[in-house]
């Protein structure tokens, strides 16, 4: 059954979607524009300082357009490989009803980035947890789904039980709140603006505004970054 948060997540995108044919097409026709396509954030973040731009992209394994996001997500990656740094963090919202589950997912997925497994393994996880409602919220059903992905069972668990990845679960649950996301998947640029499928006009229409943001990022800013 489909959880209450989940539901009204995707409730709120489809309703902002269709609220706005209008947006939705003007991606393809005109450049994005702040207020539309994207917004900045009320409380710009700092980034960590590198030659490249940062962007975060905020997701939900137990989300559906979070799981559509993830292919043309990686290959936006690949392409930007050379001037951006894409960091993911996982949901946790603390105070609701899935922040436990949310907290084991996390763990999850902190534990496959420490492994180094992400780009393997991340659209592997959203079908497990999405797609098949599969339970990997706890130490022994994460790491029997490791095990059947290919992960040596003793790697999987030492990297799951290691400080840093507690660390990061924690926080991602603060990054949350920092950066006031109230929808998924949030692609974040620079610390300071953000998209979404509302906003975009679709999950496939994000990628565009994420060039968009990057170069505008650049043009402003070629080698000034902040330091966290």
């Amino acid at each position: 059954m489909k959880s209450i948060l989940r539901t009204t997540l995707l409730l709120a995108v489809a309703a902002g979607i269709a609220a706005s044919p209008v947006q939705a097409g003007a991606v393809t026709h005109q450049p994005p524009r702040e207020g539309a396509q994207y917004v900045r954030l009320d409380h710009p973040q700092p980034v960590r300082e590198s030659a490249r731009t940062e962007a975060i992209e905020f997701f939900w394994y137990d989300c559906g357009h979070s799981q559509q996001l993830e292919q043309p997500l990686q290959a936006w990656a690949e392409r930007r490989r050379a001037d951006v740094d894409l960091r993911r963090v996982p949901a946790i919202w603390q105070g609701s009803r899935e922040e436990t589950a949310q907290r084991g997912q996390a763990r999850l997925y902190y534990t496959l980035e420490r492994l180094g497994l992400v780009e393997r393994l991340q659209a592997a996880a959203f079908r497990a947890v999405h797609t098949n409602e599969q339970d990997v919220t706890t130490e022994d059903t994460a790491t029997d789904w490791a095990v059947r992905q290919g992960v040596d069972q003793q790697s999987f668990r030492e990297a799951y039980r290691s400080e840093d990845t507690l660390r990061a679960v924690d926080e991602a649950a603060a990054l949350f709140v920092r950066y006031g996301i109230n929808e998924l998947p949030t692609v974040v640029v620079q610390g300071e603006y953000r998209t979404s499928p509302t906003n975009a006009g679709g999950v496939e229409a994000m990628p565009e505004v994420m060039d968009h943001l990057v170069s505008q990022e650049q043009q402003r800013h070629p080698r000034a970054h902040k330091l966290y």
